[in-house]
């Protein structure tokens, strides 16, 4: 699904020249749940915006979906992103005027959704995520766990193959936070390919693979034995 050779990202100022990620390589298969881990500045977010097409390398190829996406304009990024990538934010990103069924609703309506599938999608997603009974309320009505519940339904309501998580556990206490991981996990035995970027050893033991980035380069990758006998 993913295929990374000697990918770079470099940052320019006036002042300053920063390189974010340097030469790196990797794969990622259909299916697959894969955790980025690293300090803070070692080029995790960096690399999850130009998984997700919001950025563009400064050199290197990206496949996605076998094709090569990396020299695509913002216009041709636009359209693939919308198609086939979901994301969710640590900070949830709902908006507070919209209910929980218009805020999971939202994706479609821009891709030009019909009004009958879009509920019908919508109502399936708020059953699994288990909060049907919240349909009509409000962001600031629902606690920190389930607003996170409605972003995961929200990045899947569009069908995607490809999760980018970045920190989905951030905002919340360990509680809410094993929810949304367990959560994940349902989805990605669904086939659903997840990355998720994240600082906690705890949340990676979710996934199958573990890659280690530090000063914009892979020093580490690891299969994750415990997340391999929970599968």
């Amino acid at each position: 699904m993913i295929k990374l050779e000697n990918l770079s990202k470099v940052y320019r100022t006036d002042e300053i020249e920063s390189t974010a990620l340097n030469k790196v390589s990797f794969e990622i298969e259909k299916g697959e749940f894969v955790s980025v881990m690293g300090p803070s500045g070692c080029g995790k977010s960096t690399l999850l915006n130009i998984l997700g097409m919001l950025d563009k390398p400064e050199s290197g190829s990206y496949e996605f979906l076998g094709k090569e996406v990396s020299n695509l304009n913002e216009k041709g990024r636009s359209s693939v992103r919308k198609q086939n990538i979901g994301f969710i934010f640590q900070n949830f990103n709902l908006i507070d005027e919209l209910t929980v069924f218009e805020n999971i609703e939202l994706p479609l309506i821009y891709t030009k959704v019909s009004s009958s599938e879009r509920k019908a999608r919508v109502n399936e997603l708020i059953d699994r995520i288990g909060i049907s009974h919240r349909s009509s309320h409000y962001p600031q009505q629902l606690s920190g766990g389930q607003q996170q519940r409605v972003a995961v339904a929200r990045a899947l309501v569009t069908k995607p193959p490809l999760i980018l998580a970045d920190e989905p556990t951030g905002n919340l206490d360990s509680s809410h936070g094993n929810e949304v991981m367990e959560l994940l996990c349902n989805l990605n035995e669904l086939g659903t390919t997840i990355v998720m970027v994240t600082h906690s050893s705890h949340d990676a033991s979710y996934s199958q693979r573990i890659i280690n980035l530090l000063d914009g380069q892979i020093v580490s990758e690891k299969r994750n034995k415990l997340s391999q006998a929970a599968v």
